[in-house]
């Protein structure tokens, strides 16, 4: 593919995927949000995986947008790659049904795409806390990912990045014409914390468009719900035990070195400072929940680490059995955002 993919201003096309009904309300709000940009979108597509109940009330209910099924196996990827089928936009946004964009969130994206070498264009994604309506005190901003949000140590300014996050990413549509869709084999399924299918493309888009870019504008935003369940230990502990089993996935589908390039830089740069940070809050501001921060980031680390080396012993012994294609064999355990 060459350098400059295309030079017009393009039309957009908004996919947001849905899977349940118990988050009818989010979904609800978040194409309104969709339809009070200041760029408005050429269209609205809703993709609801699996869930004829789903499909049918978002038809009745918000005929504004263009409501399909999930063509493919069950889970997030398939979803993207059923609305990629039908969108008629040359930039295609994906947004999470529970996220909620700034009114200048589209016009931010769009623009970017003047430079004919950008591909692909994500967002920051803050995390809109239920409940106590605050961060928890020990939850580390180090580990936003979690919650499937911006976290420390992504840029702070508009630069290029290695991947996109999911819930607020858009891409030239000619990349799903001659690079890749999303691989079903990887990503979320329903509410399993698995994922990591954003990354796997965009990696994929780097190794074989050299010359492009993925650019990461903080100004173009959404804010993501995180409801309670996700502010406790049990599902910090399985998102990361998770996105250690998803990236070993990743590694064995593009290769460890692109794989892991950026997560080395994280783990030995923005890790350790957050420990530091965290204990030094106790100590020079007596605030304790500072230990619980630094013991979070260690653990989450750890964690993670685990769920890699599980994934990648998992592969071995498939391997050994004969059976030696991640990328389209399904998953370990399966995942989301």
């Amino acid at each position: 593919m060459s350098r400059a993919i295309v030079t017009r201003r393009p039309g957009t096309s908004v996919v947001i995927c849905a899977y349940t009904e118990a988050r009818w309300d989010d979904l609800v709000t978040a194409v309104d949000a969709v339809q009070r940009q200041t760029t408005p979108p050429a269209e609205i597509i809703v993709v609801a995986d699996h869930n004829p109940q789903l499909l049918c009330r978002i038809r009745t209910q918000l005929p504004a947008v263009i409501a399909v099924e999930n063509t493919g196996p069950r889970g997030l990827s398939a979803s993207r790659n059923s609305g990629i089928a039908v969108a008629q936009g040359a930039i295609i946004v994906f947004l999470d049904d529970d996220a909620v964009p700034a009114d200048d969130w589209l016009s931010s994206l769009i623009a970017a795409y003047d430079d004919p070498a950008v591909v692909g264009v994500g967002g920051a994604v803050e995390p809109r806390w239920q409940g106590r309506r605050q961060r928890p005190a020990w939850f580390p901003p180090e580990f936003d990912w979690v919650v499937g949000c911006t976290y420390r140590g992504m840029p702070q300014t508009t630069a290029p990045v290695r991947n996109l996050i999911g819930c607020n990413m858009s891409f030239r549509r000619e990349v799903f014409e001659r690079v890749a869709v999303f691989q079903s084999g990887i990503g979320r399924v329903g509410t399993r914390p698995l994922g990591c299918e954003e990354t796997e493309i965009c990696i994929a888009i780097n190794q074989r468009c050299p010359g492009t870019v993925l650019l990461y504008v903080p100004r173009a935003r959404v804010q993501h719900r995180v409801p309670p369940e996700r502010m406790r230990w049990a599902y910090f502990s399985a998102r990361c035990h998770a996105e250690g089993l998803s990236k070993a996935l990743v590694a064995r589908a593009v290769g460890a070195g692109d794989g892991l390039a950026s997560e080395r830089a994280y783990t030995l740069r923005t890790l350790p400072r957050g420990v530091v940070r965290g204990l030094m809050d106790a100590a020079r501001h007596g605030d304790l929940a500072g230990l619980a921060r630094a013991g979070a980031i260690v653990a989450g680390l750890a964690i993670t680490t685990l769920g890699y080396l599980k994934g990648s012993s998992d592969f071995r012994l498939r391997r050994g059995k004969g059976r030696h294609n991640p990328a389209t064999s399904g998953q370990p355990a399966q995942e989301g955002g």
